[in-house]
């Protein structure tokens, strides 16, 4: 039976795009049934939308400018994705931490990418960080990881993750590019096996 999967994005969509490529050429049984974005201007809603995948921007604007909380925008924002049926929920870029009052409509079923290894370097900017303590000397790799999510930013129980080593001669830039190849195909692989754990 075919997997219902709806992929959370904030920004261009390059790791959403390696799910769609993966799933149109079988790589696994499954179906992208909405792409969801809070943010209108985000590419990752052309992408889908160029191969016919329903598409939801839910912006948190009309809830921070009316005083609601945090809570209210996660709560509407779980009963408009409920409606799709999804067997998996992946945040692919989605750049909002979700609380309880999201969460605990879909456990044990949202995973999401980060690029940094388990126990570092969690939340905003990680690769700058880990670049930046690579030039200190202080690490010689870092990598990327999918996860369950939990309330705890980035520290959920690891599905997949692959180390990423600092070249001598790496900037932020080729270090950076290098990492989001790696991520393109850990969060295919990490997908399928969440999937076969459903």
């Amino acid at each position: 039976m075919t997997k219902r999967i709806v992929v959370m994005i904030s920004g261009g969509g390059t790791n959403l795009q390696a799910l769609i490529d993966s799933i149109h050429s079988d790589v696994f049984p499954a179906e992208i049934v909405a792409v969801i974005s809070n943010k209108k201007s985000a590419y990752g809603l052309n992408r889908a939308q160029n191969v016919d995948i329903p598409t939801l921007h839910f912006s948190a604007k009309p809830y921070t400018s009316t005083g609601k909380s945090r809570e209210d925008y996660d709560a509407d924002l779980a009963k408009q994705i409920a409606e799709f049926n999804p067997d998996l929920i992946v945040l692919a870029g989605w750049m909002r931490i979700l609380t309880t009052a999201f969460l605990n409509h879909f456990p044990n079923r949202v995973i999401n990418l980060h690029p940094a290894l388990p126990e570092e370097f969690a939340g905003i900017n990680a690769i700058k960080r880990a670049f930046e303590a690579w030039q200190a000397g202080e690490i010689t790799q870092s990598g990327c990881m999918v996860h369950y999510v939990i309330p705890e930013v980035d520290a959920g129980s690891v599905i997949a993750t692959e180390i990423v080593p600092f070249d001598a001669n790496d900037t932020l830039e080729t270090y950076s590019t290098r990492l989001h190849e790696v991520e393109h195909r850990l969060i295919v692989q990490a997908t399928k096996q969440a999937l076969a754990q459903i």
